[in-house]
């Protein structure tokens, strides 16, 4: 079953509680307004009318403020009722319904309530976390000076760039089909200007009076696209909806949006949730990118969310990538049974004249890396440095090594909150986890024997910053990674570096890998990739490849040839092999062939049981519990595994395991997980114990 198609499974029964769209009905006694906190509970809150106003339908949606305990909480009517649970004398009333902003209207309730449901959440805590803080927070926040940040916009009119052939089948099959409801995954090799036909479409909805919707999987990616969109559209109010963004910001932008008077929302996750009134389009770029999950609180995702709410409205939605994920590449090639997403294709670089980067393997057992770096690729950046083009070096792992060490007694610097080793920044003199934070200084001797010849094993961005400044001492190198570009403002500046020719060589991780344009970069040199290809996640290979095409195609963008070197003692690997043909479509064949025979997503559907504990044993017995509730009556399709500890099995001082739950039937999953999470909530494990379920986990 689609995960689109699911929803009317999910919405039919609830729709009684957004009764903004149906008639008044005629009370019986006092009115109830029934409110959605933002609270661990299952359930809805009652409260009496404010004593000087009345409330009706038309006040569905608004937020109020409410006394709960000793304190005051922000909530949202979501209902009114003739009746309570609760004798009417022992009800509070509500404090003040605020109407300052409009109310929140019936598609933003399907969709809370949808995400609610799908992912056993509470109904309040999805809805309130979708609010600016400055809307949750019971007392309006102090008066302060603003600074508005003017907007830079030309108002000259731009000259569109040609479309390439594939460019226009694509436009001109979406608009074949018109407004309504339809999911498209455009499929477009690096550099085919999937961005041109995303702002082709936003102008279209623009033309029609409707908004549109453009998500991305991470910050880094706003700037550049942002200014894009505001150069080709600067009669339309853009905004954007990030997590750095201030709380004024944040609420200015989202009111803007629910108010209809911004055109177009640029957006991280949490954009999919935005109100907006006159919504046309929707656009998920990068779609394949784990970015898109949130890892904590509601773990939703928002790709996944973004298509139930292109149903919803009946709008087009657009799904670009250059290696889509295997669900949504199953769903777009008939590989879990009729074409669910219509496939478009841009098979070639919109730039006339650039190919496709060349993708070379550097076999390491016959030319040894020596620091990291092999003797090919050496002269590669070399000559690069004589041609006065930018070379990329990626290595997806931060910091200057993995691990302090000493020889002489065997310490190692583990972390003492977490089943991980602390990482050495060298630049910080620090020693620090990557899982909790925990930081300590580099010692200078080691803590068991005193040794003071401790050795560094491993290699991180720092340390090949280092080894390329020795050896090319003239060439300006620039790392990019979350150590240096911690802010969007860092970020920024980085990139105007780049842009502006003020770096040779650039040491980057996957920030770099997806959605830039460096016009000079044609060298792009795989540091150690091979790790990953024997990982024990299943999901390992499909993000490998994904991140490997998209730092490949970062080079040759422009009318300079690209070329690829990939260091690896496995050259012959398929993975490899695919990728230097540039052969997604083989790739992904011969990953969904795997899954199917072995039972895993697309195929199968899954929900994982996690739990955290001080130990080991409290977190297993609580998931062995919970195995055995489910197991007294065998749900029919659906598999319980045995708990087992998670790969970081420690981590803040936190024992952790889980327990995986699967079923080939996605409502067979659903129906399972409705009855087993009312035995997860009432039952009672150790007081220091925290669970939470994830349904289509990434990690597994």
């Amino acid at each position: 079953m689609e995960f689109s198609e699911i929803a009317r499974t999910f919405l039919a029964p609830i729709r009684a509680l957004s009764v903004s769209e149906s008639a008044p009905k005629k009370q019986i006694g006092p009115s109830i307004i029934r409110v959605a906190l933002d609270l661990p509970l299952r359930r809805l809150f009652d409260y009496l009318p404010p004593a000087d106003e009345p409330v009706s339908n038309a006040d569905l949606g608004y937020r109020v403020r409410v006394p709960f305990g000793r304190q005051r909480k922000i909530g949202i009517i979501v209902g009114l009722s003739s009746a309570s649970d609760r004798p009417a004398e022992q009800l509070k009333a509500v404090e003040a319904v605020l109407r300052e902003v409009p109310p929140l209207p019936a598609d933003w309730f399907r969709l809370a309530e949808f995400c609610a449901n799908y992912y056993h959440e509470p109904l309040g805590q999805v809805m309130l976390a979708t609010l600016p803080a400055t809307l949750r927070a019971p007392l309006p926040p102090p008066v302060r000076s603003l600074r508005q940040r003017a907007a830079s916009l030309p108002t000259a009119t731009q000259a569109l760039p040609s479309l390439t052939t594939d460019q226009r089948a694509a436009l001109t099959t979406i608009d074949d089909h018109g407004h309504g409801f339809r999911a498209y995954l455009l499929h477009g090799v690096t550099g085919s200007g999937k961005t041109e036909v995303y702002l082709r479409l936003i102008e279209r909805a623009l033309a029609g009076n409707r908004q549109s919707l453009l998500l991305v999987p991470e910050i880094n990616l706003t700037p550049q696209l942002e200014a894009r969109v505001a150069a080709r559209f600067p009669g339309a109010r853009l905004v954007s909806l990030h997590s750095e963004l201030g709380d004024a910001a944040r609420n200015r932008h989202w009111r803007a949006a629910h108010g209809g008077e911004a055109r177009i929302v640029l957006g991280t996750r949490l954009a999919v949730f935005t109100p907006l009134p006159e919504l046309g389009l929707i656009v998920v770029d990068e779609e394949h990118d784990p970015s898109f999950k949130q890892q904590d609180g509601v773990r939703y995702s928002a790709r996944d969310l973004a298509v139930v709410r292109a149903r919803e409205r009946d709008v087009p939605i657009v799904l670009g990538s250059a290696t889509p994920s295997l669900e949504t590449w199953a769903n777009a090639t008939g590989w879990v049974g009729r074409d669910r997403y219509h496939l478009l294709t841009l098979g070639k670089r919109a730039i006339e004249g650039a190919d496709l980067p060349t993708v070379k393997r550097i076999d390491l057992r016959t030319d040894p890396a020596l620091d990291g770096l092999s003797s090919a690729l050496l002269d590669a950046v070399d000559d690069r440095l004589n041609r006065g083009e930018q070379s990329l070096l990626f290595l997806n792992r931060r910091g200057y090594a993995p691990v302090l060490a000493c020889a002489a007694c065997g310490w190692v610097s583990h972390c003492p909150s977490c089943a991980a080793n602390l990482v050495l920044h060298l630049a910080d003199r620090c020693l620090r986890c990557h899982h909790c934070g925990h930081q300590t200084a580099v010692p200078r001797a080691c803590p068991t024997c005193g040794n003071q010849d401790l050795g560094a094993f491993g290699r991180g961005t720092q340390r090949l910053e280092a080894t390329l400044a020795e050896r090319f001492p003239r060439a300006r190198i620039l790392r990019v990674d979350r150590d240096a570009a911690g802010t969007r403002r860092q970020w920024q500046a980085l990139v105007a570096k780049i842009d502006g020719g003020e770096a040779d060589i650039l040491v980057g991780t996957q920030m770099l890998a997806k959605g830039h344009h460096f016009p000079k970069l044609t060298l792009v040199g795989a540091i150690a990739p091979d790790a990953a290809l024997f990982a024990a996640d299943w999901r390992a290979p499909e993000r490998l490849f994904a991140q490997l095409m998209q730092v490949a195609g970062r080079a040759g963008r422009a009318e300079r040839p690209g070329e690829m070197l990939l260091q690896t003692r496995f050259p012959d690997h398929p993975l490899y092999v695919s990728l230097a043909r540039h052969d997604y479509v083989g790739f992904a064949a011969e990953q969904l062939a795997e899954r199917r025979r072995t039972g895993f997503p697309p195929f199968t559907f899954q929900a994982m049981l996690r739990a955290e504990a001080d130990t080991m044993a409290d977190a297993l017995g609580f998931l062995g519990a919970a195995r055995r509730a489910a197991s007294a009556e065998p749900p029919p399709q659906v598999t319980l595994y045995d708990p087992v500890p998670m790969r970081l099995s420690r981590r803040a001082r936190l024992e952790r395991g889980q327990l995986l739950v699967e079923s080939p039937s996605r409502r067979a999953l659903q129906n399972f997980l409705a009855g087993w999470m009312v035995y997860l909530e009432t039952c009672k494990p150790p007081a220091q114990l925290r669970w939470h379920l994830e349904i289509d986990p990434l990690e597994c």
